[in-house]
């Protein structure tokens, strides 16, 4: 056979030289060459130009110790079907970060209470507090002063703590000596005229809160936000001072309605037992007290309106999931202060 010759395979038809039935003027496909230097069939499986597959090159052929190795294997694969494995559920959506949520907000989207009432602790020192102040009050204004300006501190830092505002120390500052100057304003003058120097020292006072707040570099936000605790913590402070301005026997009768009604309220008992329980208390250490003091029946009424006002501010002190630190001091505070304006009003309408 010539050199020139196309080489042929029995039983396939003559191969065309080289550069015919590609369509290229190379004489190539895009397929891939065989051993021989010749092109064949491509990777993919596709046909050449005549449409027949080209032969399988012996080199790419199982061998026979394989194939009988597959054959072996077969019949036990057919035995010994793998399970199937169950498809994997479809990743669902993230559950969302509460990291940047408030602790109230956040308990709130778990489930739980936001609202954590003081306990027990916090209601016994309230009835220390409030027993200071029942019997200084029967005692000269000068000894009386001395609880009250300790209610007045730990009113202020709890106030702040309560919203939670800590560190801060000038807000805190500003609302205790407003308290203290209405303290020295009242023990200055008669008691008749409490009001108008509870009024006057608290309009000065919110006046220095103001101007605080005009210094601070905060957001809007922040500085409403301190705004808001500021005047409000220099306003409880003012209205804690009335267990100055009143009547000793009211003071007295109060305090002890006070103290009776917080720690009614502490025990484990359902919520609107609870708050039952404590009014009714509350009035009858009004009557109790009223009557050691001369203050006669009206006590009742003095004491469910001052244990009424404790309650309020056993609530208060309770909301926006606060820590032991508010409970230690806004929830010891907050109901005798709250109280101070219900003791000054009523002693003087009913004594």
């Amino acid at each position: 056979m010539s050199d020139n010759q196309p080489q042929q395979y029995p039983g396939y038809p003559p191969r065309e030289p080289y550069g015919s039935g590609y369509g290229s003027p190379y004489g190539e496909s895009y397929g891939n060459r065989n051993g021989n230097g010749q092109y064949g069939g491509d990777a993919y499986g596709h046909q050449d130009a005549y449409g027949t597959p080209p032969p399988a090159d012996p080199a790419y052929l199982p061998s026979q110790h394989h194939q009988a190795t597959l054959a072996s294997e077969e019949p036990e694969a057919r035995q010994h079907p793998q399970p199937a494995r169950p498809a994997a559920p479809a990743p669902g959506p993230a559950p969302a970060s509460t990291a940047h949520l408030a602790p109230n907000q956040r308990a709130r989207l778990e489930g739980r209470s936001p609202i954590i009432p003081p306990g027990m602790q916090p209601a016994a020192l309230t009835a220390v507090l409030a027993v200071l102040l029942g019997l200084s009050a029967q005692l000269p204004r000068p000894v009386l002063a001395v609880p009250v300006v300790l209610l007045q501190a730990v009113t202020a830092a709890g106030w702040f703590r309560l919203n939670g505002m800590w560190p801060a120390r000038q807000g805190i500052a500003l609302a205790f000596l407003a308290g203290l100057t209405t303290d020295v304003a009242l023990l200055a003058t008669e008691r008749a005229d409490a009001p108008v120097v509870a009024i006057g020292t608290l309009g000065v006072w919110c006046a220095f809160v103001l101007v605080l707040q005009l210094r601070n570099r905060s957001s809007a936000d922040e500085r409403m936000y301190a705004l808001t605790a500021g005047l409000t913590s220099t306003a409880l402070a003012v209205l804690a001072s009335g267990q100055l301005a009143a009547a000793p026997d009211a003071v007295t009768v109060g305090a002890a309605a006070v103290a009776v009604a917080t720690l009614a309220r502490a025990l484990r008992l359902p919520s609107f037992v609870s708050v039952a329980v404590a009014l009714v208390a509350a009035a009858g250490a009004g009557i109790g007290a009223g009557e050691l003091t001369g203050f006669g029946t009206p006590g009742a009424v003095l004491g469910l309106a001052a244990g009424g006002c404790a309650l309020i501010g056993l609530r208060v002190a309770s909301y926006d999931y606060p820590s032991r630190f508010v409970h230690m001091t806004a929830g010891v505070a907050l109901p005798l202060a709250l109280a101070a304006p219900a003791v000054y009003v009523l002693g003087r309408a009913l004594g």
